[in-house]
């Protein structure tokens, strides 16, 4: 319950004798099932509505509850928070004397936002509490719908301040930095970069890249794989904007000369999101990418996967078993650590005790000890994992087998009744079998122990809005290894392009899988040394279904395209 425990309004409760030690456990139970916010459970759990709760928190602040149905708010309030600000902080302004303003926020007892926001409103803040539900409906009231040119609003105030070019190109110069930071904590920038992380995760993106080149300095960020360029911004922002996030990650803003890597953890429009950073010095500066990791889209069933009904079977049958190693393989960015997380979290039963190793840790997850690997300190996925064993686990996680010693251990751990899942970088199902031999697995030890290995890719989903049929050409077929015979009546599908997918015709990604389970006939092949090909064979004989295959099924259900199953399989 670790992640739930140092939840503040649950303290307060707890504290008042409000609820009791068994409500606790089910309320952390329906968090970790939902990932919905404590007051919802509360309130849902009928432990305690949300009018009580709101008082509770106002009395424990020392300040009011505030029922925004019935206030009116004159413009010249809502002028103190601008629109970009209230939207990312879930704020809202609701009266002014002198130079305090009555601020309503979604989290009011997260001290550092409130910090934050007194600093970008230049203004004494004084809290008021009110229904975030409400405070989000406000919002879009008041400050209508998010428009796209308040980041050229922001962008035009930084350009125009002429001393900011000159100013950072001395900085540059010099080896004290403090002035920097300074400039780095200037409104302006806070709002500026704010806007973009605010931006990408509103439009799903996987990834949001800073990247300082001789003449601009460009933004992009990644969504369902293809990258997008937003407005670059002018190049002399690139010092300010890459400190900033340095800054937001507590990393060294000193240090440009080696890589480091942080995290920054969220709270945009509502919803927790964790950014793990990554900062790598090059020629024209340091260059920033921002892995987001979701929380409220993390808590992932097996069942949310989109696995066929076959293979679900089969890796609910495996993962339950008592001993052995299951892995799941593919590309950097195919969602392996996904499906482990949410293998881990279908097994996570109070019986078993579960360890993963991991570079590093994604997400927490309630009720499993998470070990980050650090190379640097020596810390590494074989000595995590031979430490593992003496920590009597039952279920094991290696994020990754990347040398014989791992995967030594790993079968070890197997062979002396332990369950270990891990991850490997092969093309197919078939290829991991042969990758642990040729890493020096003896194959008798490597037989004995695997029980499957899953192959996954991620493609492109069609937009539901602008899904058009269409008929494929004989070179299409001819691609895919089909004839006129084989589709039949099939309808085949593609994305015309419209505003709800950003005129690109996908929205959203699903996973293609092939699973292959190891029987004694393909044993029988591991033990003879058997390359990738026969394994592949035989497994096709016993009825696995590759990737290919399984992308032709995404293709005549209507939900991939032609071109995105060539690309990935």
């Amino acid at each position: 319950m670790t992640e739930i425990e140092n939840n503040p309004l649950l303290a307060l409760i707890k504290e008042r004798e409000l609820i009791d030690d068994l409500q606790l456990e089910e309320v952390a139970e329906e968090y970790k099932r939902t990932g919905k916010q404590i007051g919802h459970i509360l309130q849902d759990l009928g432990i305690l509505d949300i009018d009580s709760q709101l008082q509770i928190i106002a009395e424990h602040m020392g300040t009011s509850v505030v029922d925004l149905r019935e206030t009116t708010i004159p413009p010249e309030v809502l002028q103190t928070v601008p629109a970009e600000t209230a939207r990312m902080y879930q704020c809202l302004p609701v009266a002014t004397f002198d130079n305090v303003v009555q601020i309503a926020l979604a989290d009011p007892m997260n001290p550092a936002v409130v910090d934050e926001l007194g600093f970008i409103i230049n203004k004494e803040i004084q809290l008021v509490i009110a229904d975030p539900s409400i405070i989000s409906a406000s919002i879009q009231k008041y400050y209508g719908e998010e428009t796209s040119d308040n980041l050229g609003d922001v962008l035009k105030e930084l350009s125009s301040d002429e001393h900011w070019g000159t100013d950072l190109e001395e900085t540059a110069l010099r080896e004290d930095v403090t002035p920097e930071l300074d400039i780095s904590s200037g409104a302006p920038i806070i709002r500026f970069v704010n806007l973009v992380l605010f931006q990408a995760i509103q439009d799903r993106a996987s990834d949001i890249h800073f990247e300082p080149f001789e003449d601009e300095f460009k933004i992009r960020y990644r969504v369902d794989g293809a990258l997008y360029e937003m407005a670059p911004p002018p190049k002399h922002l690139a010092l300010p904007v890459i400190s900033r996030l340095k800054v937001m990650s507590n990393l060294d803003i000193a240090e440009r000369r080696l890589p480091q890597d942080g995290r920054i953890s969220l709270n945009i429009a509502g919803r927790d999101v964790d950014l793990r950073v990554s900062t790598l010095p090059t020629q024209f500066g340091e260059s920033v990418v921002l892995r987001v990791l979701d929380r409220s889209s993390a808590m992932l069933d097996l069942e949310k996967l989109g696995l066929p009904e076959n293979i679900f079977g089969e890796i609910e049958k495996t993962i339950f078993q008592p001993n052995g190693i299951y892995i799941v393989t593919g590309p950097t960015g195919s969602g392996k650590t996904t499906t482990l997380y949410a293998c881990l979290r279908k097994i996570n039963k109070i019986e078993s005790k579960l360890l993963t190793a991991e570079d590093p840790v994604e997400y927490d997850i309630e009720g499993i000890m998470q070990v980050p690997i650090r190379e640097g300190i020596g810390m590494t996925f074989a000595k995590a994992l031979r430490s593992f064993l003496r920590q009597d686990p039952d279920i094991v996680m290696v994020g990754e087998m990347r040398d014989l010693e791992t995967t030594q251990i790993a079968i070890q751990a197997s062979l002396t009744g332990h369950l270990v899942l891990s991850t490997l970088h092969t093309n197919d199902a078939a290829g991991a079998v042969t990758r642990l031999i040729d890493m020096g697995a003896e194959p008798f030890l490597v037989s004995s122990t695997l029980l499957a290995v899953l192959a996954q890719r991620l493609v492109r989903t069609v937009c539901k809005s602008c899904r058009t049929p269409f008929e494929p050409t004989e070179h299409q077929l001819d691609l895919l290894n089909l004839s006129p015979h084989d589709i039949g009546d099939k309808s085949f599908y593609y994305g015309r392009g419209c505003p709800a997918c950003n005129d690109t015709g996908y929205h959203g990604r699903k996973g293609i899988f092939e699973l292959l389970t190891v029987n004694e006939a393909i044993r029988e092949l591991v033990n003879e040394r058997s390359p990738t090909a026969v394994l592949r064979q035989k497994a096709v004989e016993q009825g696995m279904v590759t990737l290919r295959e399984d992308g032709l099924r995404a293709i005549f259900e209507g939900s991939s395209t032609v071109e995105e199953i060539l690309k990935y399989t």
